[in-house]
């Protein structure tokens, strides 16, 4: 009797005479490249360092795409874009010490939005870790102990022979849900020494599928067939999961409202007769969730932002699907159900029984009502203004990335982004920097739709380097600076809090000028003419910037009522 695991595939001849012959002239870090590239890797972001030079060396000798950024974060973000997009694990290479924890930041990033980014770095040589020689460039006393809060695995190789094993089980954990970043580390020495390791060609490491418990979609296909006001909270692994299309057939079976997460934005239609939209930081929509007998939370856990900062109660019973297990009731108590959302909306698809409320959509037109309402009263007709232009710009399946500005927190809850996977904005982790790298990183993975990056002034300045990435490789990436002269949202904050602003005011350079120096067209715009503007920076080729000097309000937080 044969069992499948005893099955071994057998060389061709071609792969035979390829191991017995390779090519003169290799190293340790064609190691990494043929491993990459057997796996799949059509794209490697990053930046070259004194002890990565192995691999950099090995890139000339493959097919592998390599975008260069000007700093390790912003070459971090890069890649996190490009795996949010493509659903691939995005290589990024870095070299020892500081090169490897400038890109920390963007890590995190990756981590809280579960971006699958595969991060390889050099080490020291051999002799120097384990505590044995000291003094070396770039030393860290235990390098992979700074990565090992922040990413998924952390994968240490100490000989050429580890190279393909280690890649390729980093690849598996980076994108088995959740997906996120993992990081590899390869000392110089093991990256520089000529190897007569035949060349890699096989490299399939398929991520392992997170199925639900069949007795738990059970009990929750009951609970939703039989409730009363349901309601569904679709969040990031909606997105991830390319799950949308199965989110919008069980809220049309079961007649549930559903909101999506900021970092949900595009899991349902915008304009469905049951969508909830993002109004999130909306009190009226929390009631609203408060008030259902049965809420479904998929794919998110409920964090600060999604719980409108923890002031939302739940009545009724929640249901909750998370990839991340960490995050399962974690927040709130529930029928917890550990999977992948695509899998688990399936099961329930298959198991739940059909509804014929019809008041869910006029009870979801009063809330919405009483939302636009809210915010008319606080006459912020500027800010809706800009964001309806910027709306209004962009094509629908273009992407858009957005930096911790005001505009961008407008966005989260007003912005229709018409499709899945479309929008992103660096709420997960909440750093600066974050829009104009990612946007390039996105331009990268499909060339086919121009790209859309928003930041403030002083995020902006974060990335401002990568204005020669953008022109270098000819990016269709169409940066939005809106300049309001410093911090604007630390500003709002520190004014409301205590009374004046302190450390957010911000001397800052002649955007358009700047942007003119690297080759990079650049246009001064009004609230009047943006959208005009922002839709010919977008038509055009290549990278362009559009300045907007501008103040923007936020709207009151609702949460507090």
């Amino acid at each position: 009797m044969t069992h499948d695991h005893d099955l071994v595939l057998r060389p061709t001849q071609a792969q035979i005479s390829a191991a017995l012959n390779p090519p003169a002239g290799r190293i340790g870090g064609d190691l990494v490249v043929e491993t990459l590239a057997g796996l799949g890797a059509t794209t490697v972001f990053g930046l070259p360092g004194q002890h990565a030079l192995g691999i950099f060396d090995a890139l000339r000798r493959s097919d592998l795409r390599y975008v260069g950024l000007r700093v390790e974060n912003n070459a971090g973000f890069a890649a996190d874009a490009y795996g949010r997009i493509t659903g691939e694990a995005a290589p990024l290479l870095l070299s020892t010490g500081p090169g490897a924890l400038t890109s920390l930041a963007a890590l995190q990033e990756a981590a809280a939005a579960s971006a699958p980014v595969l991060a390889i770095s050099s080490q020291i040589p051999t002799a120097g870790l384990g505590g044995g020689r000291h003094g070396y460039l770039h030393e860290l006393p235990d390098q992979s102990a700074s990565f090992r809060g922040v990413v998924k695995s952390v994968h240490t190789v100490r000989s050429q022979s580890q190279i393909p094993s280690a890649i390729a089980e980093a690849w598996k954990s980076a994108l088995t849900a959740p997906h996120g970043p993992v990081w590899v580390e390869v000392p110089q020495d093991v990256l520089l020494a000529r190897t007569a390791i035949p060349v890699v060609t096989g490299g399939d490491a398929f991520p392992e599928e997170l199925p639900p418990r069949p007795e738990l979609t059970a009990v929750a296909a009951d609970l939703l067939s039989h409730a009363a006001h349901p309601a569904i909270i679709a969040g990031g692994g909606v997105v991830r999961a390319d799950a949308a299309g199965k989110l919008r057939q069980l809220a049309e079976k079961v007649r549930a409202p559903v909101v999506t997460t900021f970092g949900g934005k595009g899991a349902f239609p915008w304009q469905h007769p049951l969508s909830l939209q993002s109004w999130l930081e909306d009190r009226h929509v929390t009631d609203f969730l408060e008030d259902a007998d049965v809420l479904l939370v998929v794919g998110s856990g409920l964090g600060e932002l999604s719980s409108n900062y923890h002031t939302f109660k739940p009545r009724g019973r929640v249901v909750q699907i998370e990839a991340d297990l960490g995050k399962l009731e974690s927040n709130h108590p529930a029928l917890g159900i550990h999977a992948d959302a695509r899998l688990a909306l399936q099961a329930l698809l298959e198991t739940v029984s059909e509804r014929t409320d019809d008041s869910a959509p006029e009870r979801v037109s009063t809330v919405l009502s009483r939302v636009r309402e809210r915010v008319a009263a606080q006459e912020l007709t500027l800010e809706q203004d800009v964001l309806a232009s910027v709306r209004r710009a962009l094509p629908t399946r273009s992407p858009s990335f957005w930096d911790m500005t005001i505009l961008a927190y407008w966005a989260w809850s007003a912005f229709d982004a018409k499709a899945p996977n479309t929008m992103h904005s660096a709420q997960g982790a909440g750093g600066l920097g974050y829009a104009f790298p990612a946007a390039l990183g996105a331009a990268v993975a499909d060339p086919t739709h121009p790209v859309l990056a928003v930041s403030g002034d002083g995020g902006a300045l974060y990335s401002i380097a990568e204005l020669a990435t953008a022109r270098q490789y000819d990016l269709n990436v169409t940066w939005l600076i809106v300049d309001d002269g410093g911090y604007g949202i630390l500003r709002e904050y520190m004014t409301d809090a205590f009374g004046e602003a302190t450390a957010t005011e911000l001397s800052r350079p002649d955007y358009v000028a700047l942007a003119e120096s690297f080759g990079v067209p650049g246009v001064r715009t009004t609230p009047e003419t943006l959208a005009d503007d922002l839709a010919k920076a977008l038509a055009a080729p290549g990278p362009a910037v559009v300045v907007l000097p501008a103040v923007l309000r936020m709207f009151a937080p609702t949460h507090l009522d």
